[in-house]
This record gives C-alpha cells, structure tokens and sequence, in this order.
C-alpha cells in the first residue's frame, strides 16, 4: 500500500527519517506531508511508533480536477470498496488550496456522492446504513490536484494518551517530538526546560531515551476495521513494549513559576510512564542555572499569552541566565525578534509551526 503521513511544516526530512526507521520505503517528501510505501503490518507499526506524524493515512489516489464533472468522474474510479466495508460509515473531510474547485463543503459533497456510487455498484447494494466501524475519507486540493485518502488514526497522533489536560498555549506533542530529534537528545542526556508549562518537552524527551513508542497508551480508527486481524495490532503492540529500555542515565528537570500547572506536569509523566527520570520545581526563570546538558524551551510570545513588551522583557531575562557556557546546547521557540532581545545570533534556526502561528527555533550548540 501506499501512505500519506501529513506533518507540521518544517518536520518533513525528521518524519521521513523516523518512516524510513521503521521500514517504509520509496520515500517522497512534499511540503507538509511524507508518502510512502509499505505492507499493512506497517500501517500499525507507523501509527504506534511514529513521533512527529500528524495521523498516517492509505493512499486512494491523485487525480486532477477543474470541474464538478471531473471531480466525480476520477473520484468513482477510487477503490473504496477495497477498504469500506457495506455496513461501515464513510465521512468526508478536507481542504483546498489555490485550486478552481475552492469550495470545500462542495468538493465533500461530490467525493461523498462518488463514494456512495462507487460502493453500492461494488458491493451490490441499493441502501448503505454506515452503522459500523468509521472509516474517515480525508481530501485534500493543491493548484487542483486531488489526493484522497483513508485516515487509519482516528484522532492525531499528537493525542498521546498522557497529556489529558494541558495548560495555556501548549506546545504540541508532535512538534516537541520533531525538536528534540533536532536536538538529538540520547539515552544517557539530562535535560532542562526552565518554562516547562504542562511538561511535553522532558516526557517526549524522556520517552524517546527510553524508547517508548507515543501511541501505546492510545487506539487508532483503523483497530475496528477488516483490514487486519487483531493479532497483528497485538503483537507489534507487544514488540514495541519489548524494546522499552528503562535502565537508561536520561534525567531531566523542569521549572515553572505556576504550581497547578507543576502539578498536571507531574500527573501527565505519571501517565506516560516517565516520572522517576523528571523532576518537576518550582522555580522563576531568574533562578535558572545549567552547568551540562540540553535546555528545550517554549516561552510565551505576543500571540502566546504575552503582549509584545513583556515577552521581550522575558528575552532579556533568558538572555542574562541562558549564556553561553561549554557543554550546553538551548533550543527555544521564538518569533522573529528573539535573537536581538536575547542578545545572542543562533548557531542555526528553522522556521517552524507551533499550531497555526508561524515560528523559529533558535539553536545554540557551538561551545
């Protein structure tokens, strides 16, 4: 089969190597997604291990559309049958971009219709009840090409199953995943993240030392489909948790000035299964200090929490406690203005999305 793991912009070369890891092959990278070929026991070991995909979705096919006619045209020559059954549910979601067919309530409507067409002629059915297992259509239209897809994930793969509460303005799981592999944090690393909010940076960071697969503490949409038996989820379920090495040097810290939030920080490692390799403080960026190791960080920023005057006043203060010392490496999230009110250039910086606000990560690693 072919598959589609859409990411957040700036990740494609870390989620192409973590597909090419677990086995994934005639690796194409775009912007915003990754496809890739591989069996249907690789559809389970993606979604379970992968860390910086968005969901992992089967390939339907590409086709490219100008008109309503076409659209429905190259839509019912999709092999839905081979994947919906004739009892289960079939949505339709998507998006379009720079495309004739800019309507997306339309362009669903149409794909929807097509799929309807396609399985009752394949499945030699007049009625469709869609009561059994949710088999979500996703779409999506670039400069009028079609893909459609199959979304295997259910729910985004961001939704590890630890973080059931999350304070203001969290970083989200996949993005953590995609910076700490940036950060090329190991299994014997400590880490530190002076504004650890809700604690994503150090349970990803602990999670990886340790090996720890994101998904298995979740269940994804495709568990109820017909497509594989329930063994093969079980078993590369079970080889994941065997390779789980949990007598590894990783440690890390994390700070905060907000004790409810220290608090759910705390809770959410529990749930992760990380919580003896964290330590959770309360503690002003002011009393931050760092001898060796990895500093992940997060700060507030003008669309995040702060106003504009006070963030910058904020990197200032990093600035001053965050310096330039042998054998510590900082990663930090910031907008365009960071390095001047900081008061250092990074070593390098890429442009990230942290949710829809556009973003850099500052690098500091040269000592």
């Amino acid at each position: 089969m072919t598959f589609l793991a859409p990411c957040l912009f700036g990740l494609e070369s870390v989620l192409a190597y973590e597909i090419g890891r677990i086995g994934g092959e005639n690796i194409v990278t775009t912007d915003g997604r990754v496809q890739f070929d591989g069996d249907a026991a690789l559809l389970v070991r993606a979604n379970l291990r992968l860390r910086t995909a968005e969901r992992v979705c089967i390939s339907l096919g590409s086709f490219k559309a100008e008109t309503f006619q076409e659209l429905i045209d190259e839509s019912e020559k999709l092999p839905f049958e081979e994947y919906i059954g004739p009892a289960d549910a079939f949505p339709v979601a998507g998006w379009t971009l720079k495309s004739k067919l800019f309507s997306m309530s339309s362009c669903q409507s149409i794909i929807k219709k097509a799929a309807v067409n396609r399985l009752m002629k394949m499945h030699k059915r007049q009625f469709l009840p869609e009561k059994g297992a949710t088999h979500q259509i996703r779409f999506s239209v670039m400069k009028d090409i079609f893909t459609v897809m199959l979304d295997t994930s259910g729910s985004g793969l961001h939704k590890r199953g630890y973080r059931t509460e999350a304070g203001e303005a969290p970083i989200k799981e996949t993005l953590a995943a995609g910076i700490i592999d940036l950060a090329r944090i190991r299994a014997d690393d400590f880490a530190a993240d002076p504004m650890c909010g809700s604690g994503t940076f150090l349970i990803e960071s602990a999670m990886r030392a340790m090996n720890i697969a994101p998904g298995l503490l979740r269940q994804f949409a495709a568990e109820k489909w017909d497509l594989l038996p329930e063994s093969v989820w079980r078993d590369e379920r079970e080889q994941a948790k065997s390779e789980i090495t949990r007598d590894v040097g990783f440690s890390a810290v994390g700070n905060d000035i907000d004790p409810a939030v220290l608090e759910l920080a705390c809770a959410n490692a529990k749930r992760a299964g990380v919580d003896d390799k964290i330590r959770f403080e309360k503690r002003s960026i002011m009393d931050f200090k760092m001898d060796s190791g990895v500093v992940l960080c997060n700060p507030p920023y003008g669309e995040r929490l702060l106003e504009d005057t006070e963030a910058e006043k904020l990197y200032r203060d990093m600035g001053k406690v965050m310096r330039k010392k042998p054998g510590v490496k900082y990663y930090v999230i910031g907008p365009e203005e960071f390095e001047k009110a900081f008061g250092r250039r990074a070593d390098r910086k890429r442009k990230l999305y942290n949710g829809m606000i556009q973003c850099h990560l500052y690098m500091y690693f040269k000592d």
